[in-house]
């Protein structure tokens, strides 16, 4: 798989397209990405807090016709996507209906707090905490800034000589999922449709919404994919992310079939190929959406008991390797 070198910051992909990616891709740590051509732009996606998204527009400042954002699309609504909505001061910020909708739903204050009150959150407290709490700074972020403009499905925008094409995958990772295809420079910028060499999660689904996804992605036959996390790439990994979930998909389907719970399950498949990818814990979450798909009957396991989960899992997975942190 061609994998860009995996280094903080901007990468020039070409004629006015640019990435920005942040290592080590793992919770909140998002890539964006900005086209520019003839005097417009156009930002994807702000990052999970203020200073760091800060941090992003002074790079981006810095390459020829950066220096100004013009407008902004928000791929989905998970914070370290739009978070930094705020300091992108002026522009026209682009998403779906049903993505803002989903943004209006989060408190910023409740993230901000973790850094002092994680302990009496219990399980979901300590993951949360460790995963994201102590990793990023939320000060700024008091009230959201939301998309000014919405749209449905599709919406074709053209930034300069540049046709970019904004187009709903989802429901898959989030309740709406939106790609932007930059058709002349065969660019995707993807957002959480792939994680590249980490594990994905499905909060929304179904999964096989997420397959179609990365057929779409896959038949747009692009040359450069920019994840939503992890190193920049080219179509293989969004194959390799296929392949992931259809693996996931049949070997969770036989031991469902065989009554086993979901949570026995995502500890008993099979993950070697994907050994190297980061936040493994995430297969709990997966396996629950499928079962919760195959059993509406299944006892709803919302957000706070699938973190408590993730974080078992995450604990058992440190004592296996030895290692003292998550891979």
């Amino acid at each position: 798989m061609a994998n860009w070198p995996f280094r903080q910051g901007v990468h020039d992909i070409g004629n006015g397209v640019y990435g920005y990616v942040q290592p080590d891709g793992t919770w909140g740590w998002s890539n964006a990405g900005l086209v520019t051509s003839a005097g417009e732009t156009l930002l994807v996606d702000t990052l999970m807090s203020v200073p760091l998204t800060r941090d992003m527009l002074a790079a981006f400042a810095k390459v020829p016709g950066g220096d100004r954002i013009g407008r902004l699309v928000n791929t989905h609504a998970n914070p370290d996507h739009y978070f930094g909505n705020g300091v992108v001061e002026g522009a026209e910020i682009i998403a779906t209906s049903t993505a803002r909708e989903e943004m209006e739903g989060f408190d910023p204050k409740a993230l901000a707090g973790l850094a002092t009150n994680w302990q009496a959150m219990g399980e979901m407290g300590e993951f949360l905490y460790e995963t994201m709490g102590r990793k990023f700074d939320f000060s700024g972020v008091d009230e959201l800034t939301l998309p000014t403009t919405t749209f449905e499905q599709k919406l074709t925008l053209q930034v300069g000589d540049k046709t970019v094409e904004l187009t709903d995958l989802g429901p898959a990772h989030t309740l709406s999922d939106t790609i932007a295809w930059v058709k002349e420079d065969r660019c995707v910028f993807t957002g959480d449709l792939l994680f590249n060499e980490g594990h994905p999660i499905i909060w929304a689904g179904p999964l096989s919404n997420w397959i179609t996804a990365c057929e779409f992605i896959i038949a747009l036959d692009p040359e450069v994919v920019v994840p939503g996390h992890g190193p920049i790439t080219d179509v293989a990994a969004v194959r390799n992310m296929k392949l992931y979930f259809e693996h996931l998909r049949d070997e969770a389907r036989g031991r469902f079939e065989a009554g086993m719970g979901w949570r026995e399950a995502a500890r008993d498949i099979p993950v070697k190929e994907y050994a190297h990818w980061t936040d493994p814990e995430r297969v709990v979450a997966n396996v629950y959406s499928l079962y919760r798909q195959w059993d509406p009957d299944l006892p709803e396991a919302p957000p706070p008991v699938l973190f408590a989960e993730m974080n078992h899992y995450r604990k058992e997975h440190d004592e296996k390797c030895g290692c003292g942190h998550a891979h």
